[in-house]
């Protein structure tokens, strides 16, 4: 794998990997996750695309951000792209960084070749009751006190508690997430629940004219696995259920889960 130019561009971090002649593929983390998180698919897909990587802002290694919309993230994506004078690019987001892919599509859909979800929830009632230790570190009123002592071990366990067995997480997602805040991580999931609750992913979708693919854990314990069949409102969208796989299929089940990306965006293979 070429990893190179590691740099900030539009106010976020954003880390390139495998050949730049490459077709470019955008990865977009979710809430309380940083780029670090695409880790162990990022070797599969490198050697297929230009993989680019962006920590979204007040994420990972990027600073904060005065809005933290959907909208307005996706058009700090879309600036980004445009800098780098891409052309429609297939993108593949995780969980929430659905919704900022699915607001690029609607913003430009001229940058936007194709789309993977994985674990994207639909709709808001479509979320399951999260696991306690999420509960304690983001519910008020003692969220932000617990918050403020993390350590990494409970940083680990946030992270794994919505797969559906035990995984390993990479130590530089460890180490970005220690260093974001409590009000950030809940105002995105604030903005991110606004989304979603004024018109649903799948009415989004179904309004453009993407290819679409969704992935979702058939043992997700943050959105009802079921809920992936309201994509079927999508024209032409593909859906595909991962047996005894959570929430996280990157770092549950990531070559199945590259396997089922690289078919999408490279059909040729």
């Amino acid at each position: 794998m070429n990893k190179y130019d590691i740099q900030y561009a539009q106010g976020m971090h954003v880390v390139h990997d495998g050949p730049r002649q490459a077709p470019p593929l955008l990865l977009i983390h979710g809430s309380g996750a940083s780029g670090a998180c695409w880790n162990p698919l990022v070797p599969a897909l490198a050697g297929h695309h230009h993989v680019i990587r962006v920590d979204l802002p007040g994420c990972g290694k990027s600073p904060p951000a005065p809005s933290y919309d959907v909208p307005d993230q996706a058009g700090r994506v879309a600036a980004l792209l445009d800098d780098l004078g891409l052309p429609a690019i297939a993108v593949v987001a995780h969980s929430s960084g659905g919704y900022v892919a699915t607001a690029l599509a609607e913003q430009r859909p001229d940058l936007v070749g194709s789309l993977a979800l994985i674990s994207s929830g639909p709709r808001p009632d479509a979320l399951l009751r999260q696991p306690f230790i999420l509960r304690v570190l983001l519910a008020p009123p003692l969220g932000p006190l617990v918050w403020s002592r993390r350590t990494d071990a409970m940083i680990r366990n946030g992270i794994s508690a919505t797969a559906a067995s035990p995984v390993e997480v990479p130590d530089d997602l460890v180490a970005d997430l220690r260093d974001m805040t409590y009000h950030t991580t809940r105002t995105v999931l604030r903005r991110n629940t606004a989304y979603i609750t004024e018109r649903s992913v799948p009415e989004r979708l179904a309004a453009l004219d993407v290819p679409v693919l969704v992935i979702f854990g058939a043992a997700d314990r943050r959105w009802d696995p079921a809920s992936a069949h309201q994509y079927d409102v999508v024209p032409n969208a593909r859906i595909e259920l991962l047996p005894g796989v959570g929430h996280l299929p990157m770092l549950e089940a990531p070559e199945t889960t590259g396997r089922l990306l690289l078919a999408f965006t490279t059909p040729a293979l």
